[in-house]
């Protein structure tokens, strides 16, 4: 289980541990805190007062200091799990729906033609299809693609980067996504 770490403005930081959201806790750097609580972790006692320490987690937290994510800078990494997430297990040229043992990473502008290897040049395609296309371009080998690249924003990226959401922390971070994007349905 992961906890998702924002700023104290609300911008997403990371996904952290348990383990280390206790410490964030344990030293005074949660400024708020939303969703669930996750877990309860029970310390010693107090030699003055007898006292337990407790620290109970919650599922979203918001630390003190300032951000070192700046949004409009970021650009998130591309792996081939976020690819497929981004396009929904989608092939841009047939229009299937398949799953990730049979998807590829498609190169708009292959390799063969100075293509580079970034989001707004890659879209997910199956694999017969990827064979089709060959070292073309769209146009070269007859084939329209049904849906445009994008470069995810930081908030998809969050979605995209974790497959193991908790339900209040979807709903925080879908709140937030661009109108215009993929992950909404």
């Amino acid at each position: 289980m992961k906890v998702l770490k924002l700023s104290a403005q609300g911008l997403p930081q990371s996904w952290i541990s348990l383990e280390q959201a206790v410490l964030h806790y344990a030293a005074d750097q949660v400024r708020w805190e939303a969703g669930a609580e996750v877990a309860v972790f029970r310390g010693g006692h107090n030699a003055a007062t007898g006292e337990q320490s407790i620290i109970t987690v919650n599922s979203i937290i918001g630390t003190k200091g300032v951000p070192n994510i700046n949004p409009f800078e970021l650009k998130p990494g591309l792996t081939n799990g976020k690819l497929f997430a981004r396009d929904r297990n989608v092939c841009a040229y047939c229009g299937g729906e398949f799953e990730e043992e049979e998807l590829t990473r498609e190169h708009i502008i292959p390799f063969a033609q100075n293509g580079m290897d970034h989001w707004m040049n890659v879209v997910t395609s199956c694999r017969a299809c990827n064979h089709r296309k060959g070292s073309r371009t769209p146009e070269q080998a007859g084939m329209h693609l049904l849906y445009t690249p994008y470069v995810p924003s930081l908030w998809e990226d969050f979605i995209l980067r974790n497959r193991r959401i908790l339900a209040d922390q979807m709903e925080f971070l879908m709140a937030h996504l661009p109108k215009n994007s993929r992950l909404h349905s």
